[in-house]
């Protein structure tokens, strides 16, 4: 199944969502309710595996959304018990469509009993592992990097299956944040950078882990804390739990796109609220680029919250001069060449009453390959607007991801072969400019900017800094950054 909007392939797609409860009755049913309030992070395909003493581990895994699939009581009373995990996925490894093996949790029966894992990121040597496997004797089901983890606990001689989850962990490197599950256990990992987000939540006597917040607050449960950067949580419904680092420490270096576009808006990362991170930068956006006109308009929904930070700083009335379609979902999966040529118009539509004779800044999240930023200048001028001002609440995207996003390749990304002048005239506007990388870090809550010497954040995506080598990327031909 295609991306739900195949026509609009001008935003970064998200990771994947992972979620687990351990400690309630009918796990699954609360693993359902949070993978929906992840849908954000992948629509193309969920999951769910869970583990009754009696019945045993059962699995569903489905195309689609949440909602068409895990709502059905039918399929749900499939996945009985007090512990289940989920996954919600867009492929970011393996195939990139119908291949219902690539879809999470991945299942393994060991010695010790059975194991499922769902893995969020991206394993940046799995190419180099997966060759090596196969020399051994491993036979893989999937095209996904992270069936790796679960032939390298497979070949692990750990006594059990957390310590071999340990074992595995340590020949990976890249992005992970893991939930998995034994018969009796929920176990949670971070990668030591901590790239992508896990939380711990409770929920009465049960406990939840979750890829953010907002999918605690949608079955009640209480957040606890975040996962740390490099730790591994052991819960049992009798012990409660266990917490240990099992990676050498590092510095943290998590994922500053998380807080500008992957996140909700109604979640915590950092103990920072994703809302008022996006108004900052808005805020911090009219500080650097302040230009004269009417109106500042986001291109929704991404674009919002900045946009009004922008309003607030710039004095400059906010509108909703653009309005988007909520209900166009997957009506047009497979649309003909005619509908696919109208383009974002069939998401997005002009306020014309508000636009026309109007000097516009328009407060978008990103700018990727630039087609869907045309395409909006032109449903703005065509509208009658004055002038189109672009105001992007992001560096300008420069460099490839290769910790779990679905990036192009580097020579497809506009920032990658044009200046902000080129950009101007390529998307043919009155003017663009984009936040500072040291704007954003003072928008995440660091007051100085970006420590050159020593980022806080993952921003390889702006910079091209990466601070973890992706070998497989380089032995297939992939240039780093020149040293400054």
């Amino acid at each position: 199944m295609p991306p739900a909007h195949p026509f609009d392939d001008d935003k970064l797609r998200e990771e994947c969502g992972v979620y687990g409860v351990i400690g309630l009755t009918d796990a699954a049913n609360f693993v359902a309710l949070g993978l929906h309030a992840l849908q954000h992070r992948g629509q193309e395909a969920g999951g769910i595996v869970s583990h009754d003493p009696e019945l045993g581990f059962n699995s569903v895994r489905r195309f689609g959304y949440v909602r068409d699939n895990f709502t059905r009581q039918s399929l749900m009373e499939a996945l009985p018990g007090p512990l289940a995990i989920g996954h919600v996925r867009y492929s970011t490894a393996g195939s990139k469509g119908a291949a219902i093996r690539d879809v999470q949790p991945f299942f393994g029966e060991f010695s010790m009993g059975g194991a499922a894992i769902a893995h969020n990121g991206n394993i940046t040597n799995a190419d180099a592992l997966r060759r090596e496997l196969i020399e051994r004797g491993s036979i893989f089901q999937s095209g996904s990097d992270s069936e790796c983890i679960i032939h390298l606990m497979a070949r692990s001689l750990q006594r059990n299956i957390p310590e071999r989850m340990e074992d595995a962990l340590r020949r990976v490197e890249g992005a992970f944040s893991i939930v998995a599950m034994t018969r009796s256990k929920l176990i949670g990992v971070r990668d030591p950078l901590g790239v992508r987000p896990l939380v711990l939540g409770q929920l009465g006597e049960g406990w939840v882990l979750s890829s953010e917040t907002c999918a605690l607050d949608i079955i009640g449960a209480r957040f606890v804390r975040e996962i740390a950067p490099g730790e591994m949580v052991v819960i049992s419904a009798t012990e409660g739990v266990e917490s240990h680092f099992p990676f050498r420490r590092q510095k943290p270096r998590s994922c500053v796109f998380e807080h500008v576009y992957f996140s909700r808006p109604d979640s915590i990362i950092g103990g920072r609220s994703v809302y008022e991170t996006r108004h900052q930068i808005g805020v911090e956006l009219a500080r650097e680029a302040p230009v004269e006109a009417d109106l500042v308009c986001p291109v929704p929904d991404s674009g919002t919250p900045a946009a009004i930070g922008y309003s607030h700083e710039s004095g400059i009335p906010f509108a909703m001069g653009i309005v988007r379609n909520q209900y166009m979902g997957r009506t047009f999966i497979e649309p003909t060449e005619q509908i696919r040529n109208m383009g974002v118009r069939l998401k997005l539509n002009v306020n014309r009453a508000l636009i026309e004779g109007k000097r516009v800044i328009l407060v978008d999240d990103s700018v990727v390959r630039g087609t869907t930023s045309r395409k909006i200048k032109e449903m703005i001028l065509d509208a009658g607007a004055a002038e189109v001002h672009f105001r992007i609440a992001s560096p300008p995207t420069a460099w490839p991801c290769f910790y779990g996003v679905d990036t192009p390749q580097r020579e497809k990304l506009l920032a990658a072969t044009m200046s902000e002048e080129e950009m101007r005239a390529h998307l043919n506007v009155d003017s663009i400019r984009f936040i500072s990388l040291d704007g954003l870090y003072r928008a995440v809550g660091e007051a100085q900017g970006r420590d050159n010497a020593c980022p806080q954040y993952c921003d390889a995506c702006f910079s091209g800094d990466y601070p973890v080598a992706p070998s497989d990327m380089i032995e297939k031909g992939f240039e780093l950054k020149a040293a400054e």
